[in-house]
């Protein structure tokens, strides 16, 4: 079953896009940030020889910005279960929050049902200036 994974932020811009391929109609919300990420950085490793910017749904730490994106130090190989574990942690802390259809999901061990060619919408949230 094919997912279409949105990033936007707070204004509701639309930043990345991607399919994601789900087993199952039933997953937590867990899960989901695991295949998300696992695809995400498997689509990277395999392209990184290219020069191709990684737009993840976390910056790698050994990552450093560049004008169009954020690319691995030395084009190294990212560690796709070390990125899940600051995905949901960044989950955990209100740094992005998931939208499924009209309603947002609250916990990562929360079960939520993917209907076919549903849109899930991560929303990045951005500390304020100043605050």
């Amino acid at each position: 079953m094919i997912v279409t994974i949105r990033d936007e932020t707070a204004s509701g811009s639309v930043t990345n896009e991607l399919s994601l391929d789900v087993l199952t109609e039933r997953v937590t919300v867990r899960e989901l940030i695991r295949s998300r990420v696992y695809q995400e950085v498997q689509d990277y490793n395999r392209q990184r020889s290219t020069g191709t910017d990684f737009h993840g749904l976390v910056t790698p730490t050994d990552s450093e910005k560049t004008l169009n994106g954020t690319r691995p130090r030395n084009d190294r190989e990212i560690n796709w279960k070390l990125q899940f574990e600051k995905a949901c942690d960044a989950f955990e802390r209100n740094g992005f929050f998931i939208l499924i259809g009209d309603k947002q999901a609250q916990e990562l061990d929360e079960e939520i049902v993917l209907p076919h060619n549903m849109t899930v919408s991560f929303v990045k949230l951005m500390p304020l200036v100043g605050g």
